[in-house]
C-alpha cells in the first residue's frame, strides 16, 4: 500500500481549506445537536505557533470532535489501514490526516509531524497508540515525549469521554460527549533525546491527560484497595497489590489476628515463604476505611459472604469496583446463588468481578500460577487484569463470571469427594478389619426436618 503520496502531500500542501471548512460547517452543528458536545478549556490551546495535543483515544470520532475543539486546522496521525480506499484516504488527507505504521515505529510519520510543528501548525497525538475501550486509560508510549523534546513546542493535555458509547455495530446513536483541555506543558528542546528521556517526559505528560479524564468522570486507576479477610487469598492479593504500587488496607476479624499478621506469624502461616509487605495497613474489619477505596476485595469463604456483605455493603462507595474471592455457592435463605451475583445485587459498587483458576494463592505469588479474572464489565476486568499483571501474576480475562465460579465450585466439590471417599491408610502387617454393619437408612421426613 503506497503511503508516500499522502505523506508528501501533507508536507507540500497541508490541509485543503475548502474541504476543511466545508467538513467543519457540516460536522460541528451535527456534533452539537447529536452528541451535545461540551468543550472545556479551549483557551489553553495556542492560537498561533506549533503545538501538540496529547489525548486519550476511545473512538474513530475522536480526531473529528477534537478538531472542532480547536479554532484552526489541526493535523493528526492515522493508522495506515484507513488509507486502503482512495476516496477515504483523499478525504482524510485533505482534512490533515497522515498515515503511520503503528507496529514499525514509522520514522516518515515522525519526520512529517516535526515538519508540521516547525512550520507553526498543530499536531494531534494519541499516546496510547490505539483505541482503548472500555475502562480506564491505557499506557502511553514515549513517542509524544520524543516529539515534544525534538521540537520544543507546548504540549496540551486533553481528554475526551463519551465517544466510546456512540457506536453500536454500524449504528451511531446520540450520546453526551465532553472534551477538556488542560494548561499547556513546555519542555526544553533537545536535538537527539534518548529513549529514557523521552519516556520521562511522557510520564510527565500522561498524568495531566489522566487529570482531565478523571475531572470528566472517567474511571480512575486503582490507587487504594480495601481487603476484607486475611486468609491465604486475602494476604496473597494484599501482597500482590502492594507489589503493584497500590495502597492496601487488610481487614482481620479479630484483634488477635491483627497482632498476629503484624508480627508476621499469621501471614507466614497462610502463605509460607511469602512475607506481607510493610506498606500494607492491617486493622480489624470494623475499623477499615472504605471511603477512598477504588477496589474492595471480599476474601472470605462463601458461607461467610452474606455476613461480610451485610456488615460492609453500606460503606462501599459507588465509585469503587469489587473483586470476590469466595469459592463455592452462597446459600441465603431458600436461594442458592453465585458469589459475584450475590455481591452485585447487594452493593452499590460500579462493577463486580471474581478471581478463579487452578492455582492457589501461594502458587500464584511464588511460581506465577495462572489465574482468571472474570466479570460482566469488560473495562473493570481489564483494569484488574492490568493491575495484577503489573504485580507479576499470570492473568487471563473472561466475561463469563458464572462459568469461572461454577468451575471453582466443581473443583472444590471434586476435591472434597476425593478426600471423603479415600480409604484410610492401613499399617503394614495388619489384616483388614471386618466390615461394619450398614448404617440404618434415614427417612425422608427426618431429612426435611
Amino acid at each position: 500500500m503506497p503511503l508516500d503520496p499522502y505523506i508528501d502531500r501533507t508536507d507540500r500542501k497541508g490541509v485543503d481549506p475548502l474541504v476543511y471548512w466545508l467538513a467543519r460547517a457540516v460536522l460541528q452543528p451535527f456534533f452539537h445537536l447529536f452528541f451535545r458536545v461540551s468543550r472545556l478549556g479551549r483557551e489553553h490551546i495556542p492560537a498561533q505557533g506549533g503545538f501538540i495535543i496529547a489525548a486519550n483515544h476511545r473512538s474513530f470520532l475522536d480526531p473529528f470532535i477534537i478538531g472542532v475543539m480547536v479554532r484552526r486546522p489541526i493535523y493528526f496521525v492515522a493508522k495506515r489501514e484507513l488509507f486502503t480506499r482512495r476516496p477515504v484516504a483523499w478525504f482524510l488527507n485533505n482534512l490533515g490526516a497522515f498515515p503511520i505504521d503503528r507496529g514499525a515505529g514509522d520514522q516518515d510519520a515522525m519526520v512529517t509531524a516535526r515538519a508540521i510543528l516547525e512550520r507553526g501548525d498543530g499536531v494531534l497525538i494519541f499516546p496510547e497508540g490505539t483505541r482503548t475501550r472500555p475502562g480506564p486509560l491505557g499506557a502511553a508510549r514515549r513517542g509524544v515525549g520524543r516529539l515534544a523534546l525534538e521540537t520544543g513546542v507546548p504540549v496540551v493535555p486533553l481528554s475526551i469521554i463519551g465517544t466510546e458509547a456512540v457506536r453500536r455495530g454500524w449504528r451511531v446513536r446520540p450520546h453526551k460527549v465532553r472534551v477538556r483541555a488542560g494548561r499547556p506543558l513546555t519542555f526544553p528542546r533537545v536535538a537527539a533525546p534518548t529513549p529514557g528521556l523521552a519516556a520521562a517526559v511522557t510520564e510527565r505528560i500522561w498524568p495531566c491527560v489522566a487529570l482531565q479524564w478523571e475531572w470528566l468522570g472517567g474511571t480512575p486507576p486503582v490507587r487504594r484497595a480495601v481487603i476484607v479477610g486475611a486468609g491465604s487469598w486475602g494476604t496473597g492479593v494484599a501482597a500482590a497489590l502492594a507489589r503493584a504500587g497500590v495502597e492496601v488496607q487488610l481487614g482481620c476479624p479479630t484483634a488477635d489476628q491483627v497482632d498476629a499478621v503484624r508480627r508476621g506469624g499469621e501471614s507466614f502461616r497462610c502463605l509460607p515463604g511469602v512475607p506481607l509487605p510493610e506498606t500494607v495497613t492491617v486493622a480489624r474489619c470494623a475499623e477499615l476505611d472504605f471511603s477512598a477505596a477504588d477496589l474492595v476485595v471480599l476474601a472470605v469463604p462463601s458461607r461467610r459472604l452474606p455476613a461480610a456483605v451485610a456488615a460492609h455493603a453500606g460503606n462501599i462507595p459507588a465509585r469503587a469496583g469489587m473483586l470476590v474471592l469466595a469459592k463455592g455457592l452462597v446459600v441465603a435463605g431458600d436461594a442458592i446463588t453465585l458469589p459475584s451475583a450475590y455481591v452485585s445485587a447487594r452493593t452499590r459498587a460500579r462493577a463486580v468481578a471474581c478471581l478463579g483458576g487452578p492455582g492457589d494463592a501461594a502458587d500464584a505469588l511464588a511460581h506465577g500460577a495462572s489465574l482468571v479474572v472474570a466479570g460482566e464489565d469488560a473495562g473493570w476486568v481489564r483494569q484488574l487484569a492490568d493491575v495484577l499483571t503489573r504485580a507479576g501474576l499470570d492473568i487471563e480475562r473472561s466475561e463469563d463470571p458464572a462459568g469461572v465460579e461454577l468451575a471453582g465450585a466443581a473443583k472444590n466439590a471434586a476435591g472434597l469427594a476425593a478426600v471423603v471417599q479415600a480409604p484410610p491408610a492401613r499399617p503394614a502387617g495388619r489384616t483388614a478389619s471386618p466390615p461394619r454393619p450398614a448404617a440404618p437408612a434415614v427417612r425422608p421426613e427426618r431429612l426435611s426436618a
